[in-house]
């Protein structure tokens, strides 16, 4: 069983979507019908990645790794290049970034951005610890063409110590992505754009650390394409190597008759918290099947009809698991007594529609979104250095309800809220797409 993207509380980081599910429980499945204008959850919608530059375009890969190339033995005394070049640093996974707008914090949410560096920013700060920037040590992201500049990102975890005391005068601190998840706010496209990005560079740079040497032969692998792809060095070998994706089903199980929803907990769960099963698909089998059969090891139901909702990219596992595609599925019970796998889960219970609807606390995760985004502040002010934030989101509103469900951030909630609000024609409060799903 996999508890991924679950053990971060909840917080109110809705993406501005919407969402509206019809379901008939007297119609077959063969009638199903579903349309979708899907834009994105979090961690997708990447603009650096929404073109993929031809290999003769200027912000090609192959063209700016050569640029940069050029480039790097005359720093700092090179004029400003074009495309200009910026780099992300990340830290044992965590970006670098900054903290603005805080003022009062009983009035006003402070906003994080990435913390991007030019070239010879970066290059200074390597070679303060003795550390030379070449051009395998950056991984290309993708252009901002609108702004002639090629994003890169570099991963200083072994400088981190010497980055950071260069950085703290300019108010800069690495922070981890589920923080940054967290604090991140729905109404604005530019944060929902700036996580998606630092997912994508936490992705390819967690992948290039646990792909350094070839599966086949041992030998040690080298980047390519200016980080795309690895090859190993051995030419007797010679065994290319790219980013691949773990796929992790996620399903909410439902009971059609009895209108209820099938929610799990997991021991390390904060309080109060439950959400969706989910598990990895294994070898030979196809999506379909990973849902029945993670439903009915973990909990023994059996699942009739499977129904596909929508995908999100998650960078937030662990770091050994770095390209994870969460997909999403409504699973339809065929059986009703369960018996959990306490092994796998704390707990797993039926729902109804009504408590699961409490359970959508806005006030907890609005809240959350401004502690974390506050703290997040203070860490780049220098305050409370060594405290972890990861776990630090159960924050409690003036009115608890008796559970609530992971925020806007996961598949889940999308999941959760797009059941309870079937029908209602609220399409204003939904967060992930425009899925109409009739006559199931």
């Amino acid at each position: 069983m996999l508890a991924l993207f679950l053990s971060s509380s909840s917080s109110y980081l809705t993406l501005s979507r919407s969402v509206t599910l019809h379901l008939s429980r007297r119609t077959t499945l063969s009638s199903l019908t579903m349309s979708t204008n899907l834009r994105t959850h979090a961690y997708a919608g990447n603009p650096l990645k929404s073109k993929t530059p031809k290999s003769t375009d200027t912000f090609s890969p192959s063209s700016a790794f050569e640029s940069l190339k050029a480039l790097i033995p005359q720093i700092p005394n090179h004029p400003a290049p074009s495309p200009d070049f910026k780099v992300l640093p990340f830290s044992k996974g965590r970006p670098l970034v900054f903290s603005s707008g805080g003022g009062d914090a009983s009035t006003t949410t402070p906003i994080w951005h990435l913390g991007w560096i030019s070239l010879s920013d970066c290059k200074g700060m390597l070679a303060s610890r003795g550390v030379d920037l070449d051009e395998n040590s950056l991984v290309y992201l993708g252009p901002k063409v609108e702004e002639d500049l090629v994003c890169w990102a570099v991963d200083v975890s072994e400088e981190e110590d010497g980055v950071v005391s260069g950085l703290e005068s300019r108010k800069l601190c690495f922070v981890e992505l589920r923080t940054l998840m967290v604090a991140a706010d729905w109404v604005d496209q530019r944060a929902m754009d700036e996580l998606a990005i630092a997912g994508h560079a936490r992705a390819l740079l967690e992948w290039h650390n646990v792909s350094r040497f070839c599966g086949s032969c041992g030998s040690a692998n080298v980047p390519k394409e200016a980080g795309r792809r690895k090859q190993c060095s051995n030419k007797a070998c010679g065994k290319r190597v790219y980013p691949r994706v773990d796929p992790v089903v996620i399903m909410l199980v439902i009971d059609r008759e009895n209108d209820r929803a099938l929610l799990s907990r997991q021991s390390r769960y904060v309080p109060r918290m439950w959400s969706c099963l989910a598990g990895f698909i294994e070898p030979g089998e196809s999506l379909e099947e990973a849902v029945r059969r993670e439903t009915w090891e973990e909990t023994g139901i059996e699942v009739g009809d499977v129904v596909y909702h929508s995908s999100q990219p998650w960078p937030v596992g662990p770091s050994s698991m770095p390209c994870q595609l969460m997909l999403g599925f409504f699973a339809f019970a065929n059986t009703l007594d369960i018996n959990v796998d306490k092994e796998e889960l704390e707990d797993a219970q039926w729902h109804s529609r009504e408590d699961v609807k409490k359970a959508l606390a806005f006030a907890e995760y609005r809240k959350a979104q401004r502690t974390a985004a506050s703290k997040i502040e203070q860490i780049c002010k220098g305050v409370e250095k060594s405290k972890s934030l990861t776990t630090d989101f159960n924050v409690e509103s003036g009115e608890l309800a008796p559970m609530f469900i992971p925020g806007p951030f996961a598949i889940a909630h999308h999941l959760i809220s797009t059941w309870v609000d079937q029908g209602s024609g609220n399409v204003h409060s939904k967060p992930q797409a425009s899925v109409s799903l009739s006559s199931l």
